[in-house]
């Protein structure tokens, strides 16, 4: 469903510069939870952003169902973006001054004009609702964040990247600023997305434990995919899409 060929990156620090990525090509299957492991430094965040076309790689292509999306106009990035991804952070990125629910229902309030939201609040609202009890969150939808544990604030957050129904969920340490006993319920519920809802997942992750339990591990080291491993991917024949 989405490939990436001979993908490079580079930054300038100070008066050096810097390759991230350095020729990456790899291919995420529909219905696929692949993590992507390796060394700080090695290119893995960089490659998730490019991925989900938040930054532009400096050469090589990015292809969608088989569409190129490395060449697309902004304008239409950004409506490829809205529609096809979701992002979730190590650092949950929630607004302070508002509930957990305002805070799912950010994407909707940012995609619509005053009148379109007017006109759609309420589908909006049942999404929302419905995203909640799917994460496990119905209890704290008038909470804010301060009032929040790690755990809840994350499972906020995947409502939220959930809210537009993306094709795939990017991932970036999801469980990262969490301890041991809340990163393995966040990382339960992205498998239980993926095996029931069948969201395609690409997850960033330091732990080679919980990267063992998806479907395919990819290790970077100095911007190249170095290693691939994981059973042959069958996709599998699962319930309605969230």
């Amino acid at each position: 469903m989405l490939t990436a060929e001979n993908l490079t990156k580079t930054y300038r620090r100070n008066a050096d510069i810097v390759r991230v990525l350095n020729g990456v090509s790899l291919a995420v299957r529909d219905g696929e939870f692949m993590s992507i492991v390796g060394a700080s430094g090695s290119g893995k965040s960089t490659l998730l952003h490019v991925l989900g076309t938040l930054d532009a790689p400096d050469s090589g292509t990015i292809s969608l169902d088989g569409k190129r999306l490395d060449n697309l106009s902004n304008r239409e990035r950004d409506a490829v973006r809205n529609r096809t991804f979701g992002y979730v952070f190590q650092f949950y990125h929630l607004l302070p001054e508002l509930s957990a629910i305002d805070n799912a229902l950010m994407p909707a309030y940012i995609s619509n004009s005053f009148l379109g939201w007017m006109q759609t609040r309420r589908q909006w609202r049942r999404r929302a609702d419905e995203l909640f009890e799917r994460v496990g969150l119905s209890h704290r939808k008038t909470h804010k964040p301060r009032e929040m544990s790690g755990g809840e604030m994350q499972r906020c957050a995947i409502a939220r990247a959930l809210l537009q129904r993306p094709r795939v969920l990017l991932a970036d340490e999801p469980t990262g600023n969490l301890d041991a006993e809340k990163g393995n319920e966040i990382l339960e519920l992205l498998h239980d997305l993926n095996r029931r809802d069948r969201v395609t997942i690409v997850m960033v992750t330091h732990n080679l434990e919980m990267a063992g339990t998806t479907h395919r591990t990819i290790r970077l080291a100095g911007g190249r995919v170095v290693e691939e491993k994981g059973p042959t991917f069958r996709p599998r024949l699962l319930s309605a899409a969230v």
